[in-house]
């Protein structure tokens, strides 16, 4: 029985070092969102470059957590419960440093935009998109900390509205694009960085989904409704790679 106990408290220990880093690396996406869209807003190419730079750290921290989790489940052979918590931290460690290198796909951005003359209202739009996506991931962090199933499911049901702002933003870049030809190519990559968000979103939204398995051990509906669905529709976008992710290189 003593022998028990120690194997808890160490595998308690263990968990609260992962969950330390797990919360340090929330804090560096986090950050690395809010950044990234400033950097936009405000043409401002040192700050895009921290966001690069910063994102080495945001992928170390994943590595950590990953070897750490492995090394966990190797030596103190966790129950069932306690490997759920395990592994749930290295899914939630993947979808951080994917939020990651979107925020650092829209900071590599800034550097081309700056060269070009800004499209009225998009770079605020951005912001404050970027700023719901950075207020979710905060939201999901919280819950995961407190175990929070509700307030989970609140940040998966908020993922519409980051929908509904992609399609509007997605409308708007159209709209800028047939008044003038010359706005073709600026709108090109603001759309990059919209979709970025949406994606963040996504990631942020599986986080969540994350922290009610953990709490309830069933996962939520995976077939949760999105928003309007006008980004997709072919017939209303222009040919060649408009619609293609942009994958972290």
């Amino acid at each position: 029985m003593h022998s028990e106990q120690h194997i808890t408290s160490a595998f308690d220990r263990d968990l609260e070092g992962i969950q330390a880093r797990i919360m340090k690396m929330g804090g560096l996406v986090e950050a690395a969102i809010l950044d990234a869209a400033q950097s936009l807003e405000e043409r401002d190419e040192e700050l895009a470059d921290k966001v690069r730079a910063g994102d080495r750290v945001i992928d170390q921290l994943e590595e950590q957590i990953n070897e750490d989790s492995a090394r966990v489940i190797a030596l103190r052979s966790p129950t069932a419960i306690d490997l759920r918590i395990v592994l749930s931290v290295m899914k939630i460690a993947g979808n951080l440093e994917r939020i990651g290198d979107y925020a650092k796909n829209m900071a590599k951005r800034t550097g081309v935009l700056i060269q070009m003359t800004p499209i009225e209202g998009t770079h605020a739009a951005l912001r404050r998109m970027a700023r719901a996506v950075q207020l979710m991931l905060k939201d999901a962090l919280d819950a995961y900390i407190q175990r929070d199933a509700n307030l989970a499911q609140d940040v998966i049901n908020r993922d519409r509205d980051i929908d509904q702002m992609y399609n509007a933003l997605f409308r708007e870049f159209l709209t800028f694009m047939l008044e003038d030809p010359r706005n073709i190519t600026a709108c090109m990559h603001l759309h990059f960085i919209a979709k970025n968000n949406e994606r963040m979103g996504d990631h942020v939204t599986s986080i969540a989904e994350q922290v009610i398995y953990l709490v309830t051990g069933e996962k939520p509906d995976e077939n949760r409704p999105k928003g309007d669905k006008t980004s997709t529709d072919l017939s209303v976008a222009p040919p060649g790679d408009w619609l293609e992710s942009d994958e972290d290189d």
